[in-house]
């Protein structure tokens, strides 16, 4: 019976994602809001609790955060990593300055403390490159000139990742200095090694985990992102720290063709981590913290577009290019998320996963919206502070004109 009730449990939640990305699909739009909705709706003082399915979904959602990283990885290459450090390490350091310091100081404002200031950081920090990616395609700019610019961005974010995702792993579970520290040497010495191990020996590893067989491929990659995920977490460092370095390892046709096999699973075990966070999300709960949500989208939203601004202008772009990169960076979503779930499953702070998951509702429906018209609304302004500017010079000129000469 307690099968047949999962079962049933989790085919509804199944097809309750595909009918809403569907819908979401039609007028292109991120599902991520509609998926998050879902879990608030049938978690904890929703409107139909589910009871039987929570454990399998917990798993999924577990196994959702791992191929995000994945997929992440196998984006990019060792090479691209470090040729992106080298050029574009300013505009990260803007990045994390102009974004992480607003989460952290309203953590701090609302008092939740240091550790939570941190987490509140991280969510406020990362721009969602799924969502962005989307977009950007959606609008037609991916051979943009100021694309590259956004890419950088957003590689930036993901390597700082591997840095600040054990950080947060350590504060959370309370470790003292020293087993930080500890877990943070793990986490670098790990990144550096795979790094190293890619740029060295890159073709090595690919050929080994190469197969024609779309089965055997699947299978082996999939085998070995989350055994490496099982031992980084079994090591105080985080699953999906592993995840992204067995991406980051993998490169050229082997890279390609695990990215193709694996983008369905990975939409579906994202989706279910989606809805696994909303599951543990009281509804109730996020009224309380609507307005410094709100407060925070808006003020994050501007930094965003600050940052991108910056970033394009030190990339030489035009004017009209640097308001598009930075409005498209604006949207929040898979990894705020992310970064939350850790907090909220250690018992840090209960009003930081509604405030997280009210702040990301706001900017994935905002994102696309500045992604697409901050570029048109700048141009516009600066138009019409031209045309005033030019009025009040001629004002003048035409009084005098029109003033009797003196004899």
């Amino acid at each position: 019976m307690h099968s047949a009730v999962l079962l049933i449990e989790f085919g509804s939640i199944i097809l309750g994602l595909g009918l809403l990305g569907r819908f979401a699909g039609r007028f292109r739009l991120s599902p991520i809001p509609l998926y998050l909705l879902a879990g608030l709706a049938f978690g904890e003082g929703g409107l139909l609790p589910l009871g039987a399915s929570e454990e399998f979904v917990a798993t999924g959602a577990e196994i959702g955060v791992i191929l995000l990283l994945l997929m992440l990885g196998l984006e990019y290459t060792a090479s691209d990593l470090v040729s992106n450090l080298k050029t574009h390490y300013p505009s990260g350091l803007v990045d994390c300055a102009l974004n992480a310091l607003p989460g952290a100081a309203v953590a701090l404002l609302l008092g939740w403390g240091p550790v939570a200031a941190v987490v509140l950081a991280g969510v406020t920090w990362i721009s969602s490159s799924g969502v962005i990616a989307k977009v950007l395609g959606d609008l037609g700019r991916v051979g943009n000139r100021e694309t590259p610019v956004i890419l950088s961005v957003l590689v930036l974010e993901d390597l700082a990742m591997a840095v600040y995702l054990p950080i947060v792993t350590a504060l959370v579970a309370g470790a003292g200095l020293l087993a930080g520290s500890l877990t943070l040497a793990i986490a670098l010495g790990a990144a550096g090694l795979v790094l190293f191990v890619a740029l060295r020996y890159g073709r090595v590893i690919s050929r080994f985990v190469s197969s024609e067989d779309p089965e055997k491929l699947l299978l082996v990659v999939l085998g070995l992102t989350i055994l490496v995920a099982g031992v980084a977490q079994q090591l105080q460092v985080s699953a999906a720290v592993g995840a992204f370095l067995v991406g980051i390892a993998l490169s050229g046709e082997v890279a390609e063709g695990a990215h193709t096999l694996l983008s369905p699973l990975r939409d579906l075990f994202a989706a279910v981590f989606f809805v696994f966070f909303g599951l543990h999300t009281d509804p109730s709960s996020i009224p309380p913290v609507l307005l410094p949500a709100l407060g925070l989208a808006v003020v994050t939203a501007l930094t965003k577009i600050a940052t991108g601004y910056w970033a394009a202008r030190r990339a030489g772009i035009s004017v009209k290019g640097r308001w598009r990169a930075g409005g498209a960076l604006v949207a929040r979503g898979e990894f705020s998320i992310v970064i939350a779930g850790l907090a909220v499953s250690a018992g840090i702070e209960p009003s930081l996963g509604p405030l997280a998951t009210a702040y990301v509702l706001i900017l994935v429906v905002l994102g696309p919206l500045t992604a697409r018209y901050t570029e048109p609304v700048a141009t516009w302004w600066s138009r019409r502070r031209e045309s005033a500017r030019g009025t009040a010079e001629t004002t003048p000129r035409a009084k005098e004109a029109d003033a009797p000469v003196a004899d």
